[in-house]
């Protein structure tokens, strides 16, 4: 199950989303408690505020009131002693008065004066700060209320003198229930959000592990030798083109198959058909042997008619071994050949007269068309006078007594006619085949190997090659040059 991407997706997106989650409540309760604190000490200004400024203008009025009557004016402690009732009404809060002296002023809620040690912590930098005109904050815990708490300081002042120190100590109130709270809020909304991930994922992870299933089983298919097998998943995202990638490659493997059973099929084909013609040969030249080596012929004339045979059959053998030996060149890819700029139009003229001599033999009429006297292409001349010189003695071979050759070059292509019997139309496509032959007796000479020689020569130079019968009689062999 751990191996599963469903559960992998499902333990990671629940992963995630409990540290966003912890991230999130944290930077939440930081700012939730800061909003508190903020809060607690504007409320706490305002009344500090409201407390000096009332002790101030009792104490101008106290002092006006007894000059007044002529009295003596009461001492500062006195008088802010008789004010501090004021305080009453801050509820919780603890409020001392501190003069210019440090001295703490009792107020109404003992009997007893306070003493410096019953102030907050951090209680005298306040005052000292209050005391240069300013107003402090300071934050603490306290471990009597069990809560953070909050000291203001604020100044009493009386002709722009400050005359005494107002501390204001509360707790802030409803902190720890609040958070506690939000902590329970929180964890809720962590559960709440596990399970509506879960709901969302499991579809999702489902979404993603059926075509991953189906690419598995795709691929253990082709590893299997069913070249046919498709994972039939159509999407638009990474996995559909992952997808797209595995049936593609189906169909190269399949078509790569197919063209191995090709090859295989034309390797036995190759090897009967080359076992064919050398079983003559050979069974002529060994029959020839043993006769003259048992005696059987020994008639000077019938000596010499078997040399001849045995020569002819030798010669037949040689000219096979070569051409076999060249169309093997010529299909190695690393086979190098020599790409020059030649003159196609002088190739032609160089065919047409080799090709004349066989041509006398047979009484026939070899003539040669060109638009252009010149024709610039990159080749090797002795593979393209080659190529042409096989087709051109095919043409003559199988053309009859006192026929027409024509060879024409136009445009781009160049074509070779002749007035022979043409070929079978069942026997056309395999006329460029290794070892086919048309079996006549103008063809018993013919090892089958030269149309498939002129082929490679052709493919090596880009030019296309067909051959087809000609409407009257003959055929005709085209060469479509690359514009």
């Amino acid at each position: 199950m751990r191996n599963k991407i469903a559960f992998r997706l499902m333990l990671y997106f629940g992963a995630a989303l409990i540290i966003f989650s912890l991230v999130i409540g944290g930077i939440f309760l930081s700012l939730f408690r800061g909003q508190i604190t903020q809060a607690k000490k504007h409320q706490m200004l305002q009344q500090g505020q409201a407390v000096t400024a009332a002790l101030g203008d009792s104490l101008m009025s106290q002092r006006a009131g007894a000059q007044q009557r002529g009295q003596p004016g009461t001492s500062r402690r006195d008088s802010l002693k008789a004010y501090l009732r004021v305080l009453d009404g801050l509820g919780r809060d603890q409020a001392w008065i501190v003069d210019e002296d440090l001295q703490l002023i009792t107020g109404n809620r003992a009997l007893r004066p306070y003493l410096y040690a019953d102030l907050p912590q951090g209680a005298e930098s306040i005052v000292k700060e209050v005391f240069q005109g300013g107003t402090s904050f300071s934050q603490t815990f306290d471990p009597l209320l069990d809560t953070p708490s909050l000291t203001l300081g604020l100044p009493i002042m009386l002709d722009n003198r400050v005359v005494g120190a107002l501390l204001l100590h509360a707790p802030i109130q409803g902190m720890r229930e609040t958070t506690a709270q939000g902590i329970r809020i929180f964890i809720i909304s962590i559960l709440l959000s596990l399970l509506l991930a879960g709901l969302l994922t499991i579809p999702l992870a489902l979404s993603l592990a059926r075509p991953l299933k189906k690419m598995k089983n795709t691929a253990l298919a082709l590893a299997g030798g069913d070249y046919a097998a498709q994972t039939a998943v159509r999407r638009g995202d990474e996995m559909g083109e992952l997808a797209t990638a595995i049936d593609t490659l189906a169909g190269r493997l399949k078509e790569a198959r197919q063209e191995s059973d090709k090859l295989d099929l034309l390797r036995r084909d190759f090897v009967a058909n080359i076992s064919h013609e050398l079983k003559t040969p050979i069974t002529v030249i060994r029959g020839s042997l043993e006769a003259l080596a048992d005696g059987v012929i020994s008639k000077p004339d019938q000596v010499a008619d078997y040399h001849r045979q045995m020569l002819v059959e030798s010669k037949y053998l040689q000219g096979m071994v070569n051409d076999l030996l060249e169309l093997s060149k010529l299909q190695n890819p690393d086979f190098h050949i020599a790409f020059d700029q030649v003159n196609l139009c002088d190739v032609l003229r160089d065919v047409t007269r080799s090709a004349q001599q066989m041509a006398r033999e047979k009484d026939i009429t070899l003539s040669l068309h060109m638009e252009e006297s010149v024709y610039p292409l990159q080749g090797d001349y002795a593979r393209l006078r080659q190529m042409l010189l096989i087709v051109l003695g095919n043409a003559v071979k199988f053309s009859p007594q006192g026929g027409r050759v024509e060879v024409r070059f136009a445009g781009h292509m160049i074509f070779v006619t002749d007035e022979g019997p043409g070929i079978a139309p069942q026997l056309l496509p395999h006329i460029f085949d290794r070892f086919y032959k048309a079996h006549s007796d103008d063809n018993k000479e013919g090892s089958g190997l030269g149309l498939a020689i002129a082929k490679e020569i052709a493919q090596r130079h880009g030019i296309g090659l067909s051959l087809s019968n000609r409407a009257d009689k003959g055929a005709e062999v085209r060469f479509e040059l690359q514009s």
